[in-house]
């Protein structure tokens, strides 16, 4: 049964909602995929925060147009399209990698990415792949900031644990 005008502008909303509450898109090609495979990807999706839906492109289209600024995405609306929406720029194209890996297919097939308005072309899976979490940087600024402090008590305790040591080797030769 064909969508009715109403219908199409209640996807093309909530498209349009979606786009506009995430910083981070992926449009990847699912063609080829068994229901089992597709069900799986989307578990694996879902677990891993991503929210990935199927739409038809002129309604994905009409959606970015609506609120524009995903111009480059535009060339990438043909054949079966998904799109995957998340917060953790990484997190799709993670599962991406490993569900093709996993389940020895090669789809889904990234077709291009949109993180914090940047475009990302279909060869760069690895990339946005190997791109660290908000929470790994996170540890890795406060793991920088903690060096110093960690220096600075070292230096601190230093001549303590030098003069401990000259007083037990100086006890234990008498």
């Amino acid at each position: 049964m064909p969508m009715t005008k109403k219908d199409k502008q209640a996807v093309v909303d909530e498209i349009a909602q979606t786009l506009d509450d995430h910083t981070i898109v992926y449009l990847t090609d699912y063609s080829g995929l068994t229901v089992e495979q597709a069900n799986e990807l989307r578990n694996r999706f879902r677990d891993s925060g991503v929210t990935y839906k199927v739409y038809k492109n002129t309604l994905i289209r009409r959606a970015m147009e609506k609120l524009g600024g995903f111009e480059d995405l535009y060339d990438q609306l043909h054949g079966p399209t998904a799109v995957a929406y998340c917060e953790e720029p990484a997190a799709p194209a993670r599962v991406i990698k490993t569900f093709t890996k996993e389940a020895a297919v090669d789809r889904p097939e990234l077709k291009a990415a949109l993180v914090d308005g940047d475009f990302y072309a279909a060869d760069t899976l690895d990339v946005l792949a190997s791109l660290k979490s908000k929470d790994e940087l996170i540890g890795d600024i406060l793991a920088l900031l903690a060096a110093p402090i960690k220096n600075v008590v070292g230096a601190i305790q230093a001549p303590g644990r030098n003069l401990a040591g000259a007083i037990q080797t100086i006890a234990e030769k008498e």
